[in-house]
């Protein structure tokens, strides 16, 4: 494995921080030689300095979109800390389909728009749509609308395709769940076209401007801004205020905390689990 000299360190986390927002300090010069050394290889590159000279003058962007992917791979299994998903069972969807029930005077079927914002490979958002299948909501009432986005293209081409091995589907599935939602692809298990229908996928950078997408009731943006600078991570704060509905819910990483980043949200506790409304003006 070639190793990252300090010079090259610095150019390269500042190049990251550029191109999706990752702030790597110090230290973290072993992140890079795992994460990158198949693309030195793929690419001929025998330093981190020619690799990113190749990437800066790359037209097709094909080298950046290759080292985004290997550097935004992040943790993800099905029902991540599962917390999030009894609050969205048992309290977050029953209190907003009783405020949007009364809002819209029972006239059916109104939508309920519902956001992962770093969705990876896809884990998070068809755990949310499990979730909503269990609970057996009437799609004739409620029009459930689920997005996921991720900056890589390669984790959101997995989404889509909706495709696992044995190793990711044995991380946080029970067997009735695996039963119940997946069909078996050889050595893979793929989502059944019914779940797979419920969301759509986009790739989008949250360190850029998120135009189009519309209002949100409810956005999971969890274990996302540990990569953050304070600055970033104040920004993005904004953006998720800006388009998420007034009375709509955010969830974040349990190990997370908007302290000292923002003072637009209020935290709000159910059972052992924190979630995040905006505060009222």
């Amino acid at each position: 494995m070639i190793k990252i000299s300090e010079n090259e360190f610095k150019l390269f986390s500042k190049y990251i921080l550029e191109i999706c927002g990752i702030a790597l300090d110090t230290g973290k010069e072993y992140l890079i030689e795992t994460r990158l050394n198949s693309v030195l290889d793929e690419n001929k590159c025998k330093s981190y300095n020619e690799l990113y000279t190749k990437a800066k003058v790359d037209r097709t962007k094909s080298i950046e979109k290759k080292i985004i992917d290997a550097i935004s791979t992040n943790e993800t299994y099905f029902f991540r800390d599962n917390l999030p998903f009894n609050l969205l069972q048992y309290k977050i969807l029953p209190d907003l389909i009783d405020a949007r029930t009364k809002q819209n005077k029972g006239r059916y079927p109104f939508p309920i728009r519902i956001w992962s914002a770093a969705c990876s490979t896809g884990q998070e958002i068809y755990s949310i749509a499990m979730t909503i299948k269990d609970m057996r909501i009437d799609p004739k009432k409620y029009d459930i609308r689920l997005l996921g986005t991720d900056i890589s293209d390669a984790a959101i081409a997995q989404s889509s395709y909706a495709k696992y091995n044995k190793f990711e589907v044995a991380r946080g599935l029970t067997q009735e769940k695996l039963s119940q939602y997946f069909i078996r692809d050889g050595d893979s298990w793929r989502i059944k076209d019914e779940l797979r229908a419920m969301a759509v996928f986009k790739k989008i950078n949250l360190m850029q401007p998120v135009a189009g997408v519309g209002k949100f009731d409810i956005i999971f943006c969890r274990n996302v801004m540990i990569y953050f600078t304070t600055h970033d991570r104040r920004k993005l704060y904004q953006k998720l205020a800006s388009i998420l509905e007034p009375d709509g819910y955010l969830l974040i990483g349990s190990t997370e905390s908007l302290i000292n980043d923002t003072d637009l949200f209020e935290p709000k506790r159910y059972l052992k689990t924190v979630f995040y409304q905006i505060k009222n003006k």
